[in-house]
């Protein structure tokens, strides 16, 4: 009988498990490819957010570039949908019944989202880190295969309400949401977070995406003597809101939602000037903050955009946002191993513990089980000074 060494025993004995598993591939993978699909606003009333599709699709190709994942190339399909959720289905059906993709990943949208979300589920194909903060991405015993990524609107429009009650308790509060459900959810969590102190909103007005702009809105809620506003748009409306308050006098107490904090894509077209004092929140460090500019993360961040996203928009933090959710995903892929079934990545996105992208703020993780399907629970207050968001106070949340 041939022995064998004790050197290889204990080789095969610390090898990882993964090396000797069993591959197993559904739609999507095999040994060579891992496919994986994306709808994205590149036009319509959301283009802002088209930087996102191109930065991630820029992200893929580094990652083939230097090898791929655990072997395999990436292969990023992503199709516009002009935010429109009838589009979205019909591009969402093409990824999974024609281009037949492992998984979908950051369709951006909570109305997009909304529309695709039973489908996906019912096909058991992920519909990994969606591209919006809505509270319904949680909800892993109804909705398994949907996953969110970003804090969810709701726990940052309470953030907004105590920062409120705790510095102007005496605040005249108007408000301009989005009417869907993206902006119903931040206004739920911006009321439970007025709790019984509602009747501070003097005014609520709504838009629709296809307004062409919010201009009235505006006027409405200045004529009702606001000195508080809570804006809840997306970036196209959120510049027009900044810039006709300022050219109309209203200088209330701004609160701009997060998903519009955007020095490139809202504040300067509305003009930084016009923009000076606006409260919001981050969860992962400015590219453009002098504080950073020494930071591991956001050199390689720079570099990469230099690299493979040179016409991208260093000021728009879209970008970096891009970046932190691709290398989710890719941790997710990488933990996935030779495992690329449609089940066994969902089961490895809700078992991130204290995962850690370098771009996120000091102090903020990622975690994720089966029971909790919201990656990111933290942020913190930042005001804008005419160059750059301030951070101030603590982080808030887990």
């Amino acid at each position: 009988m041939k022995l064998v060494p004790i050197a290889a025993l204990l080789v095969a004995a610390l090898a990882s498990p993964a090396a000797f598993a069993q591959k197993k591939y559904d739609p999507g993978a095999t040994d060579k490819v891992i496919k994986i699909g994306n709808t994205n606003p590149y036009s319509g009333p959301a283009s802002s957010y088209g930087t996102i599709g191109k930065a991630i699709g820029a992200y893929w190709k580094m990652v083939n570039d230097k090898g791929g994942v655990n072997g395999r190339m990436i292969e990023w399909i992503s199709y516009d949908d002009g935010y429109s959720p009838p589009k979205t289905v019909e591009m969402v059906r093409k990824l999974v019944e024609q281009d037949q993709v492992l998984i979908v990943f950051q369709t951006l949208g909570t109305p997009p989202n909304t529309a695709i979300q039973k489908y996906l589920n019912t096909k058991m194909v992920p519909q990994s880190f969606v591209a919006t903060g809505a509270t319904k991405w949680n909800d892993p015993r109804n909705f398994p295969w949907t996953i969110g990524w970003q804090p969810n609107y709701q726990t940052e429009g309470r953030i907004y309400a105590e920062h409120i009650l705790k510095n102007n308790p005496k605040a005249k509060i108007g408000v301009l949401y989005q009417n869907d459900d993206y902006g119903k959810d931040y206004l739920k969590g911006f009321r439970d977070g007025l709790g019984d102190k509602t009747s501070m909103i003097v005014k609520e007005v709504s838009y629709e995406v296809s307004d062409p702009t919010v201009d009235s809105q505006i006027v409405q809620l200045q004529a009702s003597g606001a000195d508080t506003f809570f804006n809840i748009t997306i970036p196209k409306f959120a510049a027009q809101a900044i810039r006709k308050a300022y050219d109309t006098g209203w200088k209330p107490t701004h609160y701009l939602n997060n998903v519009s904090a955007s020095i490139g894509s809202v504040l300067t077209p509305a003009g930084l000037d016009k923009s000076v004092g606006l409260i919001s929140t981050q969860y992962f460090k400015d590219p453009t903050d002098a504080q950073w500019k020494d930071d591991p993360a956001i050199k390689e961040f720079h570099a990469f955009m230099k690299k493979y996203y040179p016409e991208g928009n260093l000021l728009d933090p879209f970008n970096l946002y891009a970046h932190l959710v691709s290398e989710t995903l890719h941790q997710v892929l990488k933990q996935s191993g030779n495992n690329l079934t449609r089940a066994n990545v969902m089961k490895q996105a809700a078992s991130l513990k204290n995962y850690r992208p370098e771009g996120l703020l000091p102090g903020i993780r990622i975690n994720t089980d089966a029971s909790d399907f919201a990656p990111i629970e933290s942020e913190q207050l930042t005001r804008f000074d005419g160059m750059v968001f301030q951070r101030f106070g603590p982080i808030i949340g887990k």
